[in-house]
């Protein structure tokens, strides 16, 4: 059967220890939920909900094309670490220093300003479930301090079944959403044809909806998830590959039925709402006045869902990737690929110590606000990063580096060129659009 990479996948894949099965299944599916889950923010859900607001069910098709583009990612990572028994960090320093002074520059900069918008984005729906309470800074401090204590101890096996937890309730709130507001499947599926809107800018509009479905570093932590689950040879890529068509299956039930709730509640009554996090605050005033108290606390319940299972997603599995750096630097990428897998790495000192970056600092910036330079950096190192792991893929999955049972094939690599074109084009934009003759 044909797969991902464009070839016939066959049947010599190595069973070793007879741990890996002899066909996917899904009782096994565990990493492309925690992926799904951490992916989808509620940055990506406004940001859908907006779409619709704007366009109806014009960019549909968009929405969908996004998840995958981003299915085509989560799979190369993941094929990178099953096929080669080394994680992705380990695979960009083999192409040059430059891979690691970029990636600590990111995780310094990025974890930093994260945290505090991670929080900030949790604290929203619980300031307005439990008005008067605590100002949102209290609450942003207490779901940081909370995910840093969860993380901190437990493995990934309890982290896994918490998300999945959480994912149910997303998906609970998010179809119930779409089915309360009534959507027109008539025009709905005329949605599905690739029709831009007679709008300005509808090219970059489109191309950021398309690159901001579900993930941006968490696509790299996949691979690392994986190894978490105990997957680590090619007789897990199966499993793999249906891991993550679920994750990304799951990630556009989310999108597509935020932009139903767009299109139908919000364009139909020519309502805007804000840009952000915030604009989801204003939804759950508009669906309380359309639909009583009761849909408006059950969105903001989802809202915290989809808030909290991005932070706590992140401090996990970028807090992996940093110990990964960090073994890597020290040992001169002498770590053995069987090291990678066991759970030790998350009680080392540089994933705990990342833990500790990415809360406390940024409990800071809650309560003094973000730094302006800092923050026009931030987004300048984000938007660079999805085109550099987009061409970082492409590169390490056509090389020796990697077996060539399990190199690209043309279509993974027509994928992963559009993914890494259209990121480079929004990384551009990103750029442009920052506020340059005010930074210096």
């Amino acid at each position: 059967m044909a797969d991902i990479t464009g070839r016939t996948e066959g049947t010599s894949a190595l069973h070793e220890g007879g741990a890996a099965p002899r066909k996917s299944s899904w009782r096994y599916i565990g990493p492309g939920i925690v992926v799904a889950a951490t992916g989808v923010g509620a940055g990506d859900l406004v940001a859908t909900l907006i779409a619709g607001s704007n366009f109806g069910y014009t960019l549909l098709w968009a929405a969908i094309l996004g998840c995958l583009v981003k299915i085509s990612l989560a799979e190369a990572a993941g094929r990178w670490h099953l096929s080669t028994g080394r994680t992705l960090f380990d695979g960009w320093a083999s192409l040059g220093r430059w891979t690691t002074w970029f990636f600590a520059v990111y995780v310094a900069i990025w974890g930093f300003v994260y945290g505090a918008a991670a929080m900030s984005s949790s604290a929203l729906p619980l300031q307005a479930l439990f008005p008067g309470v605590m100002d949102l800074e209290w609450w942003g401090a207490a779901c940081g301090v909370v995910g840093l204590v969860f993380v901190w101890f437990n493995k990934y096996a309890v982290f896994e079944k918490v998300m999945t937890v959480l994912v149910g309730v997303m998906f609970v709130v998010t179809v119930y959403l779409a089915i309360r507001v009534t959507p027109n499947l008539g025009d709905a599926f005329a949605g599905l044809l690739p029709v831009l809107p007679d709008e300005k800018d509808s090219i970059l509009n489109t191309l950021g909806l398309i690159g901001g479905v579900g993930g941006t570093i968490t696509l790299a932590a996949y691979g690392y998830w994986v190894n978490a689950k105990g997957w680590t040879d090619t007789g897990w890529m199966k499993v793999m590959r249906l891991d993550n068509r679920v994750a990304y299956a799951t990630t556009g039930v989310f999108v597509v039925a935020m932009l139903f709730v767009g299109a139908e509640l919000l364009h139909a009554a020519n309502i805007a709402i804000a840009s952000g996090d915030k604009g989801l605050v204003q939804l759950g005033d508009i669906l309380a006045d359309e639909y009583g108290t009761a849909t408006a606390k059950f969105f903001l319940i989802g809202f915290f869902a989809t808030s909290f299972t991005s932070l706590i997603g992140v401090w996990h599995g970028v807090s992996l990737m940093f110990a990964d750096f960090v073994a890597r630097y020290r040992t001169r990428g002498q770590l053995k690929g069987e090291e990678v897998a066991t759970g030790e790495r998350e009680r080392s000192w540089p994933f705990r110590a990342y833990l500790l970056w990415m809360t406390f600092p940024p409990i800071v910036l809650l309560f003094q606000g973000q730094p302006f330079r800092l923050v026009v950096i931030y987004g300048v190192l984000g938007a660079a990063f999805m085109p550099f792991l987009a061409l970082t893929l492409v590169w390490l999955l056509n090389s020796s580096r990697t077996p060539r049972e399990w190199r690209s094939g043309p279509l993974s690599n027509a994928m992963l060129a559009v993914a890494g074109l259209l990121f480079l084009v929004l990384c551009v934009k990103q750029i442009w659009d920052q506020p340059w003759s005010e930074f210096f």
